[in-house]
């Protein structure tokens, strides 16, 4: 019989060599080792005592120690954590679950304050004594089993054997085991690329690193699949960082990405290259373009407006060697979580030469600003896309908009996951009004939702001083036109020019949109918005005699009842042939002459104006 430790061995042996495949050397092999010493998933002794040092001479790293601490005091008087779905998830008790163990862990660790570790042992205790972590909705299932491996890894000298067995119990069978069938089946998120495929990956991945040494056999198996599962996810990022699920899902998708490459670089010494993948590098772009001067982000898809904390931020700093995210996630002013402190970077102070646009050609989505340290800020985010994407909305060509310190087009975001079908990408889904095309800022077309299968592309790109601009072609998703064109511009990086050119057989029923929660007064082809004492103006420019109206946003309960946004439109019945419409959104009501010029011209790279 072999020896434990030379079963370890052959089985680690066997495991780096597949990761370490044909292109990789013996030095890989070499430096990939178990690495013994517990602590050693995500937060090694010789981090924390970083930490401490960071806490001693940096005022964000004793600010975020001291609020963390204060969130820990809070769990001590806390009561215990139950087994209970809500809709059909346990998922907000895994993300409680992790929230407790990793605070209460990091802060015993800082403070050596046995208070700390005791409760964070108890929801340690609790959560492995659940029935199961509910593997039907398998996000449950890796978010728990994340916890409890991280549990078992910094508390593994607070608990006794019998406890140990009982944590080690539960990773396998309620966690592990669920999860190796589901590999086995190549179920959705093993073969997919959406956020749990990294998620459920990530939270195998270091369930398997936490019990390597007690079964190495199906740790391995686990860290093999998930070798070969999450890869599909990183085409994702390819080539540029952005995310087709938009900025609520990349921070999810990639806090998540972080943790699987620290898990295997913390635990065994090298992530065998596997964050390299091309786009990983580039992540960070996204949520800094992504985020306007308001902290609030162009929240496509199922996202919220808010900017929240992305703490893989410092991770991805440090490892891409790119200080502004650094900087940048240093100015969110959102509350730290524990990730913000264990991989806290110091930036070295706002970057010099950050272009103010860019666009992400993979999502086809561009982002235009006036200025990165102004919150009065103009910020224009604009997107054509793909409406198959998952959690999408049909809403290629919507936009947003920030200006003076407001926004003033916003997107509705996300309505409630357990409205009926809402998760119904076939049908009834598209019945609600924040997710079909009438609940955002672009055209509609007889008053029907844009086609499912269609995509928008970009084509074109442009950034200078005095102009930027992008325009998409939204042709695909509207059959009843031969020709649907969007083009949005940043002049003199002040006014935004948002200019469609539609060609069409048939007389169609064309309206234009944009939601706001600004008051609204019109007059003919002229309307003033205001809120918060700020003043901004929208103008159509063509085609003549063309007014404004506004609508209701309000589609009644069950849906949300979008209170205090207006809907800001223009209507053009019984539209026919070629038709250019053009709207001025400007600071104030600008009445110089602008000559609108065709989309074409913006493609040949001349001026619009």
């Amino acid at each position: 019989m072999f020896s434990f430790a030379a079963r370890l061995a052959f089985c680690l042996l066997a495991f780096l060599i597949s990761l370490a495949g044909p292109c990789q050397g013996r030095e890989d092999i070499a430096l990939a080792k178990l690495l013994r010493p517990r602590p050693r998933l995500l937060a090694r002794e010789a981090d924390i005592e970083r930490i401490r040092s960071l806490v001693a001479s940096d005022a964000t790293a004793r600010e975020w120690r001291d609020y963390l601490r204060a969130r820990a005091d809070e769990m001590l008087a806390a009561q215990p954590l139950e087994y209970e779905l809500i809709g059909p998830r346990l998922l907000d008790v895994s993300r409680l679950a992790l929230t407790r163990i990793v605070t209460l862990g990091l802060i015993y660790r800082l403070d050596r304050d046995q208070r700390y570790g005791d409760r964070a042992v108890r929801e340690l205790m609790t959560i492995c004594a659940f029935p199961d972590w509910h593997p039907s909705h398998f996000l449950d299932t890796a978010e728990m089993t994340h916890a409890a491996a991280i549990g078992y890894d910094w508390l593994h000298g607070l608990l006794t054997p019998e406890q140990r067995a009982a944590v080690m119990k539960a990773i396998v069978e309620k966690g592990l085991e669920p999860g190796l069938v589901l590999y086995r089946k190549g179920t959705d998120w093993v073969a997919g690329a959406g956020n749990w495929t990294q998620v459920c990956n990530s939270g195998l991945a270091i369930g398997a690193l936490a019990v390597a040494e007690e079964e190495p056999s199906l740790a391995f198996a686990i860290l093999e699949h998930a070798r070969k599962s999450i890869p599909k996810a990183f085409d994702e990022y390819k080539p540029d960082g952005a995310w087709s699920e938009g900025p609520t899902y990349w921070a999810y998708a990639t806090q998540y990405t972080v943790s699987f490459l620290a898990g295997l670089d913390t635990a065994l010494g090298a992530d065998f290259g596997l964050s390299k993948h091309a786009g990983l590098a580039a992540a960070g772009d996204f949520r800094v373009y992504s985020a306007g001067p308001l902290n609030l982000v162009f929240n496509y898809a199922d996202a919220g407006p808010g900017l929240g904390r992305a703490s893989q931020m410092f991770w991805l700093s440090r490892r891409y060697r790119k200080p502004h995210y650094a900087w940048f996630e240093q100015q969110v002013p959102a509350p730290p979580d524990p990730w913000s402190l264990i991989w806290y970077e110091p930036s070295g102070g706002a970057p010099r030469s950050l272009p103010l646009d860019k666009a992400f050609r993979r999502v086809d989505v561009a982002f235009f600003r006036s200025a990165w340290d102004d919150p009065n800020a103009i910020f224009v985010g604009f997107k054509g896309g793909d409406n198959r994407a998952h959690h999408g909305h049909l809403d290629l060509g919507t936009f947003v908009l920030d200006a003076l310190g407001h926004r003033w087009a916003l997107d509705l975001g996300g309505d409630d996951y357990r409205l009926p079908g809402y998760f119904d990408y076939a049908e009834r889904r598209w019945t609600y009004y924040g997710l079909g095309t009438q609940g955002h800022n672009t055209l509609a077309l007889n008053g029907q939702n844009q086609r499912l299968e269609a995509r928008a592309p970009l084509m074109a790109f442009l950034s200078t001083p005095k102009r930027a601009f992008a325009v998409a072609d939204l042709s695909a998703a509207y059959p009843m036109a031969k020709r649907v064109w969007r083009g949005v511009a940043l002049l003199d990086r002040k006014d935004v020019l948002v200019q469609d050119e539609i060609e069409t057989g048939a007389p169609v029923d064309l309206v234009w949109a944009m939601h706001t929660p600004a008051q609204i007064s019109l007059e003919g082809a002229l309307a003033s918005l205001t809120q918060g004492g700020k003043s901004f103006a929208a103008r159509i420019l063509s085609p003549p005699g063309a007014e404004f109206a506004v609508a209701s946003a309000d589609p009644g309960p069950p849906q949300s009842r979008n209170e205090g946004v207006s809907k800001l439109v223009v209507r053009l019945p019984h539209a026919q042939g070629f038709v250019r419409l053009a709207v001025l959104l400007s600071p104030e009501a600008d009445a110089r002459v602008l000559a609108v010029q065709p989309l074409r011209r913006w493609l040949a790279g001349r001026s619009p104006r």
